[in-house]
């Protein structure tokens, strides 16, 4: 054994006894259930918190990519809209080029029947006078001759005079007169 200066003798090494043990034992046990409910109460509702969070976090970041495809997606389909609206609005001025092309020509044809007909009745009215013109020389002629005859009956000349006279009246007013 080993003496101590204190007079006391010292028959274990650190001075443990079973009621050390069994207090050390007790505060072990004390320790671990004080973990758990520690656990239970405030490290539990921290993890969930944190769990919680991860998974917001994890589900903000799926629905922002998400978002990010359905705006490309959007983007790609508004993109051949405007193609297709290009196209369409491409077509509607060839339409349209082609409709006043196509009224263009139908006018330019109505202005040439139009000048036809107006030729036409030109050509008609120029006919009726000509006519007119004709039937006044022949009524002229008619009077001419109506004269002569009252003048040759008045002077009683032979029938060689009378010849003459009607000669000479044909030839004044002309061969292609009386031939119309």
């Amino acid at each position: 054994m080993i003496l101590l200066t204190g007079g006391e003798s010292m028959s274990r090494l650190f001075d443990l006894d079973w009621q050390l043990m069994a207090d050390a034992i007790l505060m072990i046990i004390a320790i671990f259930f004080l973990f758990l409910i520690m656990s239970y109460f405030l490290f539990n509702p921290v993890r969930k918190m944190l769990n919680g969070r991860k998974e917001k976090i994890q589900g903000e970041l799926e629905t922002a990519k998400q978002d990010m495809e359905n705006a490309q997606k959007l983007k790609g389909e508004y993109e051949a809209k405007l193609k297709e609206i290009d196209k369409e609005a491409e077509s509607i001025l060839s339409e349209a080029r082609k409709k006043a092309l196509h009224n263009e020509n139908q006018i330019i044809a109505q202005a040439k029947e139009e000048a036809a007909r107006i030729l036409e009745r030109a050509r008609v009215e120029a006919e009726l006078e000509r006519q007119k013109l004709s039937d006044d020389v022949k009524r002229e002629i008619i009077s001419v001759a109506s004269l002569m005859a009252g003048k040759v009956v008045a002077v009683s000349i032979d029938t060689t005079v009378q010849n003459q006279l009607i000669d000479e009246t044909l030839k004044e007013m002309g061969d292609k007169t009386w031939l119309n």
